[in-house]
């Protein structure tokens, strides 16, 4: 954010701008929102998100009362924010945001979404259940990990995504492809910058897949160990 700063003045009205917390009470929410404030030298955002909230646990502390939520709200009551969202990732990740759905009226969503994914099949429908509920109440729907082929386990990592990714072009096609021929409206590019160039690079390429496309995709994954930390199961 420091390094951000000093180019907020010239970019910050054509640009829009996210942040997040991962603070779970009220008070430390607006702490935290004070610090990325002051940090990128801004007086509002147009999204800011509670962070990580994946398990039902902790989307009890947030929405509690004295919950980080409360934080958010007035935020956006005070005109300082525009847009409230929600992240998270791990198994229960779409469960957990259903849920949240259900207690307040979240303007976005942020939750891990790939065809690797697709092959757990508890997970898949709470995802699709997800996709359905916020494009029903037109709540935005930002997808991340969109190349998570598998788990590292104890092999040394190739690149700096903290899963093991697609690497070869033929595979980041079919996984982005089959990503942006879901029903969702953003997906964050992979933290990777040998791998960057060639999700845009399909990115270019992009028509939307058949139904019996995507699901040869999903059919046609096979993570090399799994990725607990996500949902991915091991291969069959």
């Amino acid at each position: 954010m420091e390094r951000m700063a000093p180019w907020m003045p010239k970019l910050r009205d054509s640009m829009f701008l996210g942040a997040k917390t991962r603070e779970r009470t009220r008070e430390l929410a607006w702490a935290n929102i004070e610090s990325c404030m002051s940090r990128l030298g801004v007086g509002s955002f147009d999204l800011f998100q509670l962070h990580s909230v994946g398990t039902m646990e902790d989307l009890d502390k947030v929405t509690g009362s004295g919950g980080a939520l409360e934080a958010l709200v007035e935020l956006r009551e005070r005109g300082l924010t525009r847009w409230v969202g929600i992240t998270g990732h791990g198994p229960d990740a779409p469960r957990v945001h259903l849920e949240a759905l259900r207690r307040f009226d979240f303007d976005t969503v942020m939750f891990p979404l790939n065809a690797t994914l697709y092959r757990n099949d508890e997970y898949r429908e709470h995802a699709e259940e997800l996709l359905s509920v916020a494009n029903q109440r037109d709540v935005g729907v930002h997808t991340i990990k969109m190349l998570a082929r598998g788990g590292w386990g104890d092999r040394e990592r190739e690149h700096t995504t903290w899963y093991d990714p697609h690497r070869e072009q033929s595979e980041i096609d079919r996984a982005l492809w089959w990503l942006l021929s879901q029903p969702m409206h953003t997906a964050p590019s992979v933290g990777d910058v040998e791998l960057l160039p060639r999700a845009l690079d399909a990115a270019q390429r992009f028509s939307p897949l058949s139904n019996d496309d995507q699901e040869a995709v999903v059919v046609g994954q096979c993570p090399p160990l799994p990725e607990p930390g996500l949902g991915i199961l091991a291969a069959d």
